[in-house]
């Protein structure tokens, strides 16, 4: 039985360790105006995109941490179309859209509509098939892909946590951060009040995947360790759908406050959410279906009216 057990071991652990040597013998695809040295700055800078490494590392240009201190990227989309692997149905088409620094950008749609894959062009995890993204004037192309990944904080629906105490995961955003700069994330992120009601505060122990916090409570410590890098280019993909309206409130009122000047797209599924944002993109099926203010968006996308009726009802979608 011992043997049969470390057989079956064995073969796990060979099939686990071919596929560790396969991503470590990977090369990245989006290769910048950098060469070989964003080769070697993206595996860090991935994880910086996400709002999860402590730095870009060695490979990461020298203007990287100037440019990353400045708040409000420009972007701008023109005429991207996006299909994987060059093969099947485009998941975006024809996407125009202007955004200046310092804007809030709200971006809704059915789920499978593109939003996740439009804002995913940012960081380059993958690269337009059609048009151009340009940050700053820049093709993303053109950059080099740890100096534009170091400006640009993303936080999924799904947040990763680590085992370690809330502090240290905080640093994952910012290795070299202080409790007070933690401390001032986490406010904003309304992640502050639940953190000090731990038994040991910044210091209590999370569970490997964050199993130790509520779903809500995940999502709001992702969003602090994004903000705790001061990004310019603030991405929350659909990051407030597990807290409740009121907490959502708080939140969108802490960014507006404390995020002055930075770049925010924000991905939601339902119409508060977005409702206040500077500008409202709605996507259907990857392609522009409405682009403007909510109430613009009320008046003249039928699309947005019926996300808008099916989630507020009809009485209340009529008036607005």
């Amino acid at each position: 039985m011992m043997l049969s057990m470390i057989f079956n071991m064995f073969v796990r652990a060979r099939a686990s360790a071919e596929r560790i040597g396969e991503v470590f013998a990977g090369r990245p695809e989006a290769q910048g105006a950098g060469g070989p040295e964003a080769v070697a700055a993206v595996a860090a800078g991935t994880a910086v995109a996400a709002g999860f490494a402590p730095e870009a590392g060695p490979a990461v240009a020298p203007r990287a941490a100037e440019i990353a201190r400045r708040r409000g990227w420009s972007v701008e989309f023109e005429g991207v179309g996006l299909t994987y692997d060059g093969a099947g149905e485009p998941a975006l088409r024809d996407v125009s859209l202007s955004c200046p620094p310092g804007a809030v950008i709200g971006i809704i749609g059915s789920t499978g509509s593109g939003k996740s894959s439009l804002v995913g062009l940012l960081p380059r995890f993958f690269d337009a098939t059609e048009g151009r993204v340009l940050v700053e004037g820049r093709d993303v192309r053109d950059w080099r892909l740890g100096e534009l990944r170091e400006g640009i904080a993303m936080v999924p629906q799904r947040s990763l946590h680590f085992t370690g105490s809330v502090l240290e995961n905080l640093r994952w955003g910012k290795l070299d951060a202080t409790l007070d700069e933690a401390e001032e994330a986490a406010r904003a992120a309304c992640a502050h009040g639940f953190i000090t009601e731990l038994p040991e505060g910044y210091d209590s122990i999370v569970g490997r995947g964050g199993l130790s916090l509520s779903g809500g409570q995940r999502q709001r410590l992702a969003i602090a360790r994004a903000l705790i890098r001061k990004p310019a280019i603030l991405v929350l993909d659909d990051s407030t759908s597990a807290v409740d309206a009121m907490t959502e409130v708080g939140i969108r009122t802490a960014l507006r406050s404390g995020c002055k000047g930075t770049t925010v797209f924000l991905i939601a599924q339902r119409i508060s959410s977005v409702k206040s944002s500077d500008l409202i993109l709605v996507l259907d099926e990857g392609e522009v279906a409405g682009l403007g203010t909510h109430e613009e968006l009320l008046a003249a996308c039928g699309v947005y009216r019926d996300i808008h009726a099916s989630q507020v009802g009809s009485k209340e979608a009529a008036h607005g």
